[in-house]
């Protein structure tokens, strides 16, 4: 059985990709950590520094047409925009097999950097897909009220887990089990 064999077991079900936000995930960060664990693929942009929408968009369009299997995404932050701006336009959600959406980011408020002002405004169509938000009550970069509106409005379940930051590299997750626990919830899975 080959390492990616055994970090991938089920390998009838769903591919898992991986969506960091802006600047991409470091290496201590729950998706840099599933990525080596469990061998899910991470989305490479071209540009993590100015990140453009559209480009991003089309990425996404272009690996889940690369897939042969169901995807579950697994977002944090801007990514979590993504799935959203993603979701509204693609022609290709019917491949989705679900969302984790973890930690999105308020991109419209005022204090945000120029960089992300291209994702303005927040795309708030309801997914096509089942999905899970989990938030933070002291995330930096959105108000738990904003964080609701976003997860209502995309039909998604809120999940809040206390005050964990921006849920990221510096939440002290490690491996994160409990966000493995929501992804194989979502993709039918049951271990």
């Amino acid at each position: 059985m080959s390492d990616k064999d055994k970090a991938n077991p089920d390998q009838d079900g769903p591919q898992v990709l991986l969506l960091p936000g802006w600047l991409n995930s470091g290496p201590e960060h729950w998706q840099s950590r599933w990525e080596a664990l469990h061998g899910h693929r991470r989305v490479e942009q071209d540009d993590w520094l100015w990140p453009r929408r559209g480009d991003w968009m089309a990425r996404l369009d272009e690996v889940l047409l690369g897939s042969a299997q169901p995807v579950l995404l697994a977002a944090h932050s801007l990514g979590c925009q993504l799935v959203a701006a993603w979701a509204a336009h693609s022609a290709h959600t019917g491949r989705v097999a679900g969302a984790l959406l973890v930690a999105p980011p308020d991109t419209e408020r005022e204090d945000m950097p120029p960089n992300l002002f291209n994702w303005r405004p927040i795309a708030r169509q309801t997914l096509p897909f089942a999905s899970v938000a989990v938030v933070s009550s002291d995330d930096p970069y959105c108000a738990p009220p904003r964080a609701q509106a976003m997860a209502q409005a995309w039909g998604s379940e809120l999940l809040e887990i206390g005050a964990r930051g921006h849920i990221n590299g510096e939440s002290g997750l490690g491996d994160w089990p409990e966000g493995i626990a929501l992804l194989e919830r979502l993709g039918g899975r049951s271990r």
